[in-house]
C-alpha cells in the first residue's frame, strides 16, 4: 500500500510498529482500547515510519478491508450476506449477537490503529534529527486527522466509547480500566482533532496524485469534519455547509470525474473526485476484499459469494433509470449454487457486488475510497434540505445526477423539504452503494428502523416474507462481550444482553 512519497517500505512501518504496540499475550489480559507505549523517537525515520504504520491500519484492519461494507451495506436494505458465514447472517438479520467475532475485531483493531496515531502525537514533537519544522507539522495534523477518522468509526458503530488520547503508561486497572465517554463527547473530541488537523496539514503534497490521495490533507479534514458535522447526534448543518463548501474549492482542485464508471475500473484510480483512498498495490500490498464479491467469471472460483445485491437496491436503480450506475456496481450471472432471495435453483441469474472489479487471486490492487467529492456534494445538498433552503439543495442533487445523464429533478420531487430528503437519500444510495454509507444515511435521518421494517424481502425456500423486526437500539453494534469481560467499567449499549 503506497502511503508516503519516501523510501520507507511497508515491512520497516510494520517494523517500526512492533516498537510501540503491545503484543499478543498483553492484548488477551487487557482492555485493546489501552495498549501501551513508553519508546523513544529520535529520527525523522523513526517518526516517518510510525507514520506510515498508522496509515497502514486502514490496509491491515479487516473492518476497512471488507467489514465496512457489511456493517453498511449487508446491515442496510443495499445487499444481502450471501456466502456461508452465520455471523455475516446475523449482520444481515440485525441480529447481532455482543459475542459476534467481527464487532470485536473491529473494536480492537481500530483502538490498535488509534494507538498508533497517539504515539505519534506525542513523540512527533520532540523530533529534531533530520526532520524541518514543517514536516514535523504535517505529520502531528496527518495523526490527529487519522485519529479522528478512527473514532469517527467507532462513534458510528458503538456510540459512545472510551476517549483514549494519551499512549497508556501503566497496566494498572485504575488505568485500563476507562469509562465509556457520551456520543456528544465522542464527536466533540473527533473535531477538536480535525481542526487540529486542517491547521497543520497543506493543500496537496506536490504534484503526485498517488501521495494527495493517500495522505490526509486539509480537503481530507474539512471533507470529514462535514461528516461530522452531520452524523453527530445533534447535527450542526450550517457547519456542514461551511465545511462542504471549503471541499468544494479547495486548492487541490477537487472536481467530479466526467465518466461514473471510470472510478471503479481499476484504471482512474487517485482521480480528481478523489479525496482519500486506500492505496492497494496488489501482489504482497493487496487487498483479499474483492475475492469475497466477484462472479466466477471475474474470480476465478466457483464457491458461493459474499455481499449479494438486493432486490430493493436493484429496484431502486431500475426505478430512476439509472443504468450508468447500476452498471459500475452490480454484475449478473449464471451460478451453479442456490440463492433464497434471487433463484431457489440452480442455474439461475444472481447480482454481484462488483464496484471492485479485479479479485487478482486475492491480491487485487482495486483501492478503497474512505473520501470522495460526490458524498460530500450530497451530503451538502442534504443540509440545505434541513435547514429549508430546497432550492440549494436542488443545484446540488443535480450535479451528481448529471453526470451519470439522468434529468434534473421535477417539481414533484422538490415539492417540500420531506419529499426532498427521500430524494436525497435515495441518490445518495445510487451513487454510494457498496460504498459503505447506506447504514449511516438512514440512521443520520431518523429512518433507520422504518425503512429496514418496511423491506419487502421473501425466502423462496419457504416463500415467506423476512421480517428484519429491528429495534431502535440496533442501530449502535453492541460493545464487544470481551471487552466488557475485560473492562468492568465498560457499559453495555441499550437493549443488548
Amino acid at each position: 500500500m503506497r502511503l508516503i512519497n519516501n523510501s520507507k517500505t511497508i515491512s520497516a512501518a510494520i517494523l517500526a510498529l512492533a516498537m510501540f504496540t503491545a503484543c499478543d499475550d498483553k492484548l488477551d489480559l487487557e482492555p485493546i482500547s489501552n495498549e501501551t507505549s513508553d519508546n523513544a523517537y529520535v529520527t525523522a525515520g523513526q517518526i516517518e515510519a510510525a507514520i506510515t504504520g498508522v496509515y497502514e491500519s486502514f490496509q491491515s484492519n479487516d473492518y476497512y478491508v471488507w467489514d465496512h461494507v457489511l456493517f453498511s451495506d449487508v446491515r442496510s436494505d443495499n445487499h444481502y450476506a450471501g456466502g456461508d458465514n452465520p455471523e455475516i447472517f446475523q449482520i444481515d438479520a440485525i441480529n447481532i449477537e455482543t459475542t459476534n467475532s467481527r464487532v470485536y475485531k473491529a473494536w480492537t483493531a481500530i483502538y490498535n490503529a488509534i494507538s498508533k496515531a497517539n504515539v505519534v502525537i506525542e513523540k512527533a514533537p520532540g523530533i529534531q534529527q533530520d526532520l524541518t519544522e514543517e514536516r514535523r507539522e504535517q505529520i502531528i495534523g496527518e495523526a490527529y486527522f487519522l485519529r479522528a477518522y478512527h473514532y469517527y468509526t467507532l462513534a458510528r458503530l458503538y456510540g459512545g466509547v472510551p476517549l483514549v488520547l494519551e499512549t497508556v503508561k501503566s497496566a494498572e486497572p485504575s488505568v485500563t480500566h476507562v469509562f465509556r465517554n457520551t456520543e456528544e463527547e465522542v464527536y466533540a473530541q473527533i473535531i477538536e482533532d480535525l481542526e487540529m488537523a486542517a491547521s497543520k496539514l497543506p493543500d496537496t503534497y506536490g504534484d503526485d496524485p498517488s501521495v494527495n490521495k493517500a495522505r490526509a490533507t486539509k480537503g481530507a479534514a474539512y471533507a470529514l469534519m462535514a461528516k461530522a458535522y452531520a452524523q453527530k447526534p445533534n447535527p450542526d448543518y450550517g457547519q456542514v455547509i461551511s465545511y462542504a463548501n471549503m471541499v468544494i474549492t479547495s486548492p487541490a482542485g477537487y472536481d467530479l470525474m466526467g465518466n461514473y464508471a471510470d472510478l471503479f475500473d481499476g484504471s482512474h484510480y487517485n482521480n480528481i473526485e478523489s479525496i482519500l483512498e486506500v492505496q492497494y498495490l496488489g501482489g504482497n500490498e493487496g487487498s483479499w476484499g474483492p475475492q469475497m464479491h466477484l462472479p466466477p467469471s471475474v474470480s476465478g472460483d466457483t464457491w458461493r459469494k459474499f455481499v449479494t445485491p438486493s432486490h430493493n437496491l436493484v429496484d431502486a436503480f431500475d426505478s430512476e433509470g439509472d443504468v450508468i450506475r447500476k452498471n459500475a456496481t452490480i454484475l449478473f450471472e449464471e451460478v451453479g449454487w442456490v440463492d433464497q432471495y434471487w433463484g431457489n435453483t440452480p442455474n439461475s441469474s444472481i447480482p454481484f457486488a462488483y464496484k471492485w472489479k479485479n479479485a487478482m487471486g486475492w491480491a487485487s490492487s482495486d483501492h478503497i475510497y474512505l473520501l470522495r467529492l460526490s458524498d460530500i456534494i450530497l451530503l451538502k445538498a442534504e443540509a440545505h434540505n434541513a435547514l429549508g433552503d430546497i432550492a440549494a439543495a436542488e443545484t446540488e442533487v443535480n450535479k451528481v445526477r448529471q453526470r451519470v445523464n439522468l434529468p434534473v429533478l421535477t417539481a414533484e420531487q422538490t415539492a417540500s423539504t420531506s419529499v426532498m430528503k427521500q430524494v436525497i437519500l435515495k441518490e445518495r444510495r445510487l451513487e454510494l452503494a457498496q460504498e459503505a454509507h447506506r447504514w449511516d444515511d438512514l440512521v443520520r435521518n431518523g429512518v433507520v428502523v422504518d425503512v429496514m421494517n418496511n423491506v419487502q424481502d421473501i425466502d423462496l425456500r419457504d416463500g415467506q416474507p423476512v421480517n428484519y423486526n429491528m429495534q431502535a437500539f440496533e442501530k449502535f453494534l453492541p460493545i464487544p462481550q470481551e471487552e466488557i469481560t475485560r473492562n468492568p467499567n465498560l457499559v453495555q449499549n441499550e437493549g443488548y444482553n
